[in-house]
């Protein structure tokens, strides 16, 4: 285990970490949103797996996202376990990533009223504190709202 390994087990303890998704959470750390992707068929897959769902290749390794995409699918909260930085009612989002078609991340988009998070909106990936570790969130990209719209 390298030392930046061993920051994100300690940072992120509260998380359920193995093999297949500490290069996520080391992605967090460098407030880089790193997933898996196969080196054979070039797919990135989410959640974390060990072998390329597209092709079953073992060839798997963390690799940056343009952290670019639009609102897929978005639920409010209105209750659930206390964390930091979370309060209800509480934005979640599937965002879809424009590095692949169907690649999608849950997080929640911050900073926007709740009427504003819908699908189709263009969103862009920023960071927040939970925990005193770095978070990934979204903001509606105000620079590509009007390419959706037209």
């Amino acid at each position: 285990m390298n030392a930046t390994q061993a920051e994100a087990l300690a940072r992120y303890s509260h998380r359920a970490i193995d093999q297949d998704n500490i290069g996520l959470y080391e992605g967090w750390l460098a407030h880089e949103l790193r997933l898996n992707k196969c080196a054979d068929c070039g797919k990135w897959h989410e959640p974390a797996r060990a072998i390329c769902p597209s092709c079953w290749s073992m060839n798997v390794a963390p690799a940056p996202v343009s952290g670019r995409g639009t609102v897929y699918l978005a639920i409010l909260l209105r209750q659930g376990r206390e964390e930091e930085g979370v309060t209800y009612p509480y934005p979640v989002a599937l965002i879809e990533l424009e590095d692949q078609p169907g690649l999608r991340y849950t997080s929640t988009v911050i900073d926007a009223a709740w009427e504003d998070i819908k699908p189709g909106t263009p969103v862009k990936l920023d960071w927040t504190e939970r925990n005193r570790a770095p978070f990934p969130v979204f903001r509606i990209d105000q620079t590509r709202i009007n390419e959706v719209k037209s």
